[in-house]
């Protein structure tokens, strides 16, 4: 990728060094995450009091069924001001400049590609002004809005604050554990998390968990299906724009992208003994076709899962 003259955000909320959060208040009736039916492993069970509270996004690049979180959220409230976020220089951390500081700018210039490309699209295909997200740097274990998260969980977005969240050891997963190395990859995960808050901006998320509420559980998983593949297009229609306008992919990014998504699609993480009644993001063929069909078109309205007959 070529994000050399794209600026960076300025929504980058520097939490590295603020050493590890309280493991207090998060997912699941029993706090924390994990053994109380939480987000940090794919393990059954409920959420118990989660509530309102949501988290949507990147558990699936772990293979976590994150409908175990979805099933208990209530329509999101009314965005809402925020504190100012704290920008964190790489001579304000106290680490030496490395590769963990480039990690840093290298995100801060994707998500700034991104609102470069909404602030411009969202007027021009919705009328609507968009509203930023912020991203989120974090080390070990993190408190938001949603809960307390670890590194474990993978990226993610949520809903109440309005925030994406990532560990930037998890590009390292990424590259070994699901072999999907290269820098587009990295970007797509960013991407398909803003595509969540794009959803979240809509009022799709609110109608979809409104709709789940009244509908069976492999229902529920359908369309949770569909609101992953959105996202996936939202990300690929994002790269499309900011492409035209920047010349950002170079050969081979396309590919590792696609590459990336088919390793988190289901029925690859299933492997065998794949159910497809299970499945809440979507095959490796379906992710990679909506990824391409935002890469092809740019348009929100294409990107329209919920009315696709076939996905």
């Amino acid at each position: 990728m070529r994000l050399d003259d794209t600026p960076e955000s300025q929504n980058v909320e520097d939490r590295r060094d603020d050493g590890p959060a309280s493991p207090g208040g998060g997912f699941g009736g029993g706090g924390g995450f994990g053994g109380g039916g939480g987000f940090g492993l794919p393990i059954g069970g409920g959420m118990g009091g989660l509530g309102v509270i949501v988290v949507i996004g990147a558990a699936l690049f772990l293979g976590i069924d994150p409908m175990a979180l979805l099933s208990g959220m209530q329509q999101s409230p009314p965005p809402r001001e925020y504190q100012q976020p704290r920008q964190a220089q790489p001579s304000q951390t106290g680490r030496p400049v490395g590769r963990d500081d480039e990690m840093r700018r290298f995100v801060g210039r994707v998500l700034g590609s991104t609102e470069e490309v909404w602030r411009e699209q969202f007027p021009a295909q919705l009328n609507q002004q968009y509203r930023e997200p912020t991203l989120v740097l974090f080390t070990g274990r993190v408190n938001s809005a949603c809960g307390s998260a670890t590194a474990a969980s993978g990226p993610f977005y949520c809903p109440g604050d309005m925030k994406v969240y990532i560990d930037l050891s998890f590009y390292e997963m990424l590259r070994t554990r699901f072999r999907a190395p290269g820098d587009f990859a990295q970007a797509y995960v960013i991407g398909h998390e803003v595509g969540h808050h794009i959803q979240r901006l809509l009022g799709i998320l609110a109608k979809v968990q409104e709709r789940k509420r009244q509908v069976s559980q492999v229902e529920a998983n359908a369309l949770q299906v569909r609101v992953e593949l959105q996202a996936d297009c939202f990300a690929g229609a994002w790269a499309f724009h900011a492409n035209r306008k920047r010349a950002i992919l170079e050969p081979g990014d396309v590919e590792e992208a696609l590459r990336a998504a088919a390793a988190i699609g289901d029925d690859t993480l299933q492997g065998g003994a794949a159910r497809a009644e299970t499945f809440t993001h979507g095959t490796a063929a379906q992710r990679q076709r909506w990824l391409k069909r935002g890469l092809q078109t740019g348009s929100l309205r294409d990107c329209d899962t919920f009315s696709a007959r076939e996905l």
